[in-house]
């Protein structure tokens, strides 16, 4: 077949397509990242300045407060670890600075690689964005000199980190409002998010809202962009979109549940029974570098869906994120229920300790920990990856028919069945071979089984 007439691959066709709706050039294309080099510039500035400020700040006491700096009592914890408060510093500002270095690095490989599409300077702008704004280095820097208010909030995450990254979500990946009434719901998000940064004290202002009236809006905005995934994967996006869309689903998906969890559910839990200005340095440290470091599945996801690298791997992260979010929440669920019970009855009928509670339950969940996993894999398998699960099951049930099987004609029919249940392709073939005259005697060769699959564009 001449390779001149040869048709385009679906995947190739997929990918000019969308490359052809978000590439820009010319006048637009300079515009864009005058914009994305400004805002770094901008950012850049900030922590320049912010970051001495940032620990000269940390090396502050205060009595009751919510910030980074530490309380008496913390600082007395700190001293009996034989640690200086200027580690302490040291640490913390690090840990800013490497968090917006993660996203900040990976702006720049997705500008390097592909500055002339737009829906990738977008995500680079959103990167740089909410990285930089989400550390505490720029709110402390207007904090201690409210001259620098103005930049410091036309750069915070309200203002460009979290509406930025919401367009993005909404235009992902085909750079088009799909369904096109999820353009207002952006543009509205937008409109609203300005005002409570500049103008808190406003009645435009969320802040200033009703409760009610503000989950009403987060829950219609987010319900939006759910939705507008939903529909887009299910009846506009081809493979290669559907691929790019798994990655950045599952990045901000799993960096959203760590960051409601260590962020809100875990201080909430735990306010029940102490004040959150009275928590230790040690849960405190570990709490904040926690969330750090939940967010930073957001730029890897991005790098990977918009850059193309390795997309088919989502899905075998997305089952292995599955099997063991579940494995460990059963274990942990049965374990703690093993550990009260066991308590409560040996305590009644024994009098003893809780040691042997603790062994029991800890033997226990050792050995459910196998059998339960598979059973999870069996069932994640089963009801998400079906056509997968299918496909494993009819080749494990042909390769025990190939054992048995003597009957060159039966042999064929399953084998061409097999290939078009597991693989499904429009036209398939077999082609077998006559089997070569062999000059030994006493040898013979079996006939050679060829598959030609031929799918039909």
């Amino acid at each position: 077949m001449s390779l001149k007439h040869a048709p385009t691959p679906p995947a190739v066709n997929d990918e000019l397509r969308s490359r052809a709706n978000t590439r820009i050039s010319g006048r637009w294309l300079l515009v864009a990242r005058v914009v994305l080099l400004a805002i770094s510039i901008l950012y850049l500035i900030l922590f320049i300045v912010g970051t001495p400020v940032y620990f000269a700040y940390l090396h502050i006491l205060c009595t009751d407060c919510l910030d980074d700096r530490l309380t008496p009592d913390k600082f007395q914890a700190l001293h009996a670890l034989g640690i200086s408060i200027t580690t302490y510093a040291v640490y913390m500002v690090a840990l800013n600075l490497l968090f917006a270095l993660v996203y900040v690095s990976v702006a720049v490989l997705i500008f390097w690689r592909k500055s002339d599409d737009w829906m990738a300077l977008l995500a680079a702008f959103s990167l740089v964005a909410f990285g930089a704004s989400f550390t505490s280095i720029p709110w402390t820097l207007a904090t201690v000199h409210p001259a620098w208010w103005l930049p410091v909030t036309l750069a915070e995450e309200n203002v460009l980190g979290f509406p930025s990254l919401i367009v993005f979500f909404f235009l992902f990946p085909t750079g088009r409002f799909v369904p096109r009434w999820t353009s207002w719901v952006a543009v509205g998000y937008v409109a609203l998010s300005v005002p409570s940064s500049f103008f808190p004290s406003s009645p435009f202002s969320v802040l200033n809202w009703p409760v009610l009236l503000r989950i009403l809006v987060l829950l219609v905005v987010y319900g939006s962009l759910v939705f507008a995934q939903v529909y887009r994967y299910r009846r506009v996006s081809t493979l290669i979109e559907r691929q790019q869309t798994k990655w950045i689903v599952f990045g901000v998906s799993v960096a959203l549940l760590g960051f409601l969890l260590l962020a809100y559910l875990l201080p909430a839990f735990l306010e029940l029974f102490i004040p959150l200005q009275s928590w230790s340095l040690l849960p405190y440290v570990i709490v904040v570098t926690s969330i750090y470091l939940v967010l930073l599945p957001i730029p890897l996801s991005f790098a990977v869906a918009i850059l193309r690298y390795r997309l088919w791997d989502v899905d075998v992260l997305i089952n292995k994120a599955l099997v063991y979010g579940l494995l460990t929440g059963t274990l942990a669920t049965v374990y703690a229920g093993c550990i009260i019970g066991l308590q409560a009855l040996m305590r009644g009928l024994f009098n003893q300790t809780s040691e042997i509670a603790i062994v029991v339950s800890t033997l226990l969940i050792a050995a459910l920990f196998q059998p339960l996993r598979k059973r999870i894999q069996a069932i994640i398998d089963r009801r998400f990856y079906r056509r997968k699960y299918d496909a494993a099951q009819t080749l494990a049930a042909f390769s025990s028919t190939l054992r048995n099987e003597v009957d060159l004609s039966q042999l064929s029919e399953q084998l061409v069945a097999v290939v078009q249940e597991t693989m499904q392709p429009t036209h398939i073939s077999l082609w077998l071979s006559k089997p070569e005259q062999s000059k030994e005697p006493n040898t013979r060769l079996l006939p050679r089984i060829d598959v030609e699959k031929r799918v039909l564009s």
